[in-house]
């Protein structure tokens, strides 16, 4: 299937997200910002490289597909990846005030993916979704995986994974995507690259 029909599924998922107008980034703070991931760092792609966008301020647009509403207005800052073919990927972080503040901002953050896939079966009935959960991984102050694939009544199907890290009060989204199901899931090695997210974090 073309990139740009994949593109065309994405943004269907992500406008209500946005539309909803949630506040997604707040007043500057004085933190200096966690480092990001390396294109280097993601899970190798078969046949082409990744390539690493600059670092932005705000909300990444897309993850709003399962995280657009109810997300706490933090400084976040977020950079996107993408591969010459029909595959990218896209990390957040965000430097809360607290490690209590953290731990609570990545207990959302799972919960919210975790009732991803039920929450876009509702708002788009021509939608099937289904999440899983890949566990939890010892790093720093802990990290979970988590997968969702998307096939809609035309037959376009997506495979995403997201992981929530945190460190102290510093938290950490990964996500990854492309076209597929769970069978193409590079399932160990985004879990090397959620490892490497924490590991730079704060």
């Amino acid at each position: 299937m073309p990139k740009h029909t994949r593109a065309a599924v994405l943004a269907t998922l992500t406008a209500a997200a946005l539309a909803a107008g949630t506040a997604l980034a707040a007043p500057a703070g004085a933190a200096a910002p966690p480092t990001f991931l390396a294109a280097s760092e993601l899970p190798p792609h078969p046949s082409s490289d990744w390539n690493a966008g600059p670092v932005t301020d705000g909300f990444p647009a897309e993850l709003a597909y399962c995280l657009g509403e109810g997300v706490p207005a933090y400084d976040y800052r977020h950079r996107v990846y993408s591969t010459d073919l029909d595959t990218n990927a896209v990390q957040v972080t965000v430097v809360t005030g607290s490690a209590a503040k953290g731990e609570a901002l990545a207990a959302l953050l799972n919960e919210e993916i975790r009732s991803c896939a039920d929450r876009i079966e509702q708002t788009y009935p021509d939608v099937e979704a289904e999440g899983r959960y890949y566990g939890a991984l010892p790093v720093e102050e802990g990290a979970k995986v988590h997968g969702l694939h998307t096939e809609t009544s035309w037959g376009a199907t997506d495979i995403h994974l997201l992981s929530v890290g945190r460190d102290g009060k510093t938290v950490t989204v990964v996500g990854w995507g492309q076209l597929g199901d769970f069978d193409d899931a590079p399932v160990s090695a985004f879990k090397k690259t959620t490892k490497k997210a924490v590991n730079k974090l704060y």
